[in-house]
C-alpha cells in the first residue's frame, strides 16, 4: 500500500448539516467545493440520511468523507470532514453544536423551536467554525459570545416602547445636566 502525502491544513470541517425526520434540509453550511452544486449537495444529504437514519452508530464513512452525527426528536445533526479527518475532532464540534443549541432552546431541541431561533443557530455555528477551521468547542464560551451579540440590538430591532423609553431617559439625562 502506498502512502499518500497530505499537506497539513487547519480546515477540518467540510460541512455542517441539520436534516429533519424526512431527510429534508433544515440548515446546511458547506465550507469547500466537495459538493459544488445544490443538486450534488442534496444528493449527498439524501444518501447520508438514508445511511444513518436507521443506523445505531455515530460515525459513517461516505463518498470520501467522514461524517459524525446525532439525532434528537425530529432533527439530525451532522458534521462532515475529510476521509482522513480525526473523528474525535469532528465529534467535539458536533457535541459543542448540539450542547449549545440545546441550552439556547432550553432543552427543547426540535425542528419548530429551532426555526424560531434560526438566528441563534447561525451565530453558534459561526462561533464554532470559520471557513472550515474549528475555533471553539466549549459551549460556555460560545454561549457568552452569542449572548454579547444578542445584547447589542440596534435601534431598528427595538420595540417602539423600548425606543420611546430610551429616548425619554436620554432626554431626562440631558435636562439634568
Amino acid at each position: 500500500m502506498e502512502l499518500q502525502s497530505v499537506e497539513p491544513s487547519l480546515v477540518s470541517v467540510k460541512a455542517i448539516l441539520l436534516l429533519d425526520n424526512d431527510g429534508k434540509r433544515v440548515f446546511s453550511k458547506y465550507y469547500d467545493d466537495t459538493f459544488p452544486s445544490l443538486k450534488e449537495q442534496q444528493k449527498f444529504e439524501e444518501t447520508l440520511f438514508n445511511k444513518t437514519h436507521r443506523a445505531n452508530a455515530e460515525i459513517v464513512m461516505l463518498e470520501g468523507t467522514t461524517c459524525v452525527y446525532r439525532s434528537n426528536v425530529d432533527l439530525y445533526f451532522y458534521v462532515v470532514g475529510s476521509q482522513i479527518e480525526n473523528e474525535l475532532m469532528l465529534m467535539s464540534v458536533l457535541t459543542a453544536l448540539y450542547d449549545t443549541v440545546s441550552q439556547v432552546l432550553r432543552r427543547h431541541v426540535e425542528k419548530r423551536s429551532l426555526f424560531d431561533h434560526l438566528d441563534a443557530l447561525m451565530l453558534i455555528i459561526d462561533e464554532i467554525i470559520d471557513g472550515g477551521v474549528v475555533l471553539e468547542t466549549d459551549p460556555g464560551v460560545i454561549l457568552q459570545r452569542i449572548a454579547i451579540k444578542f445584547d447589542d440590538t440596534s435601534f431598528s430591532e427595538q420595540s417602539v416602547v423600548q425606543a420611546l423609553q430610551q429616548a425619554k431617559d436620554s432626554l431626562k439625562w440631558s435636562l439634568l445636566k
